[in-house]
């Protein structure tokens, strides 16, 4: 059943428009040299850059959403996550509900001003913060492991798998290790010249 349905999208260095379709529980990978436009697609696809086109979300056309919704619903994770309160745990609106073992960080985590954690930790606390607080029907994921050692990016893999499989949800996963891409996902695009190109099935 299709969960995100992206019509005719084209931001803004794209040289044609675009149309995929995402799946309850599907992951697809995306690749691409930097500078290609992988980051300008997830952002289109949170609609927080100019571009062209839509995005359905169960049949149902993002206009029909406020900005707010759709974020929480679509929920994006940047490369650098924007932190507006002193310590982490100001971040959280139900920090018993965030995946913090998990992840290998210790609840203590909480009591720590931002300021004080790694870009590893904050790169971690961020995707808990992301999950915990919205629940989001789509992931949206922007390299969210690229500061990480390969112990927590297994860690940030297996937390997005199991929560894709728990809830439904579906996940656009960039990245630049076609190794991983191979692992998280169930088909693989890679963007060059503008352009999406389909590079077919992953080995899972």
């Amino acid at each position: 059943m299709t969960l995100l349905d992206i019509q005719n999208l084209r931001p803004c260095i794209f040289t044609r428009a675009l149309n995929l379709s995402l799946a309850n529980g599907e992951s697809i990978g995306l690749g691409g040299s930097s500078g290609s436009g992988k980051s300008l697609l997830l952002r289109a696809i949170a609609d927080m850059d100019l571009h062209e086109g839509d995005v359905l979300l169960d049949g149902v056309s993002r206009s029909a959403f406020s900005a707010p919704e759709w974020r929480r619903k679509v929920g994006l994770l940047p490369p650098e996550s924007r932190w507006w309160r002193d310590s982490a745990g100001e971040h959280l609106r139900m920090p018993t509900a965030a995946p913090l073992d998990e992840l290998g960080l210790n609840p203590s985590i909480l009591e720590q001003p931002v300021t004080e954690l790694s870009s590893g930790e904050r790169q971690r606390l961020a995707l808990a913060r992301l999950i915990a607080n919205n629940r989001p029907r789509v992931l949206l994921l922007d390299e969210p492991t690229a500061n990480l050692d390969s112990l927590n990016s297994r860690r940030i893999e297996e937390l997005v798998a199991a929560y894709r499989h728990a809830t439904g949800a579906g996940v656009i996963w960039v990245s630049h290790d076609p190794d991983q891409l191979r692992r998280v996902s169930n088909r693989q695009y890679r963007i060059e010249a503008g352009e999406l190109h389909s590079v077919g099935e992953a080995v899972q």
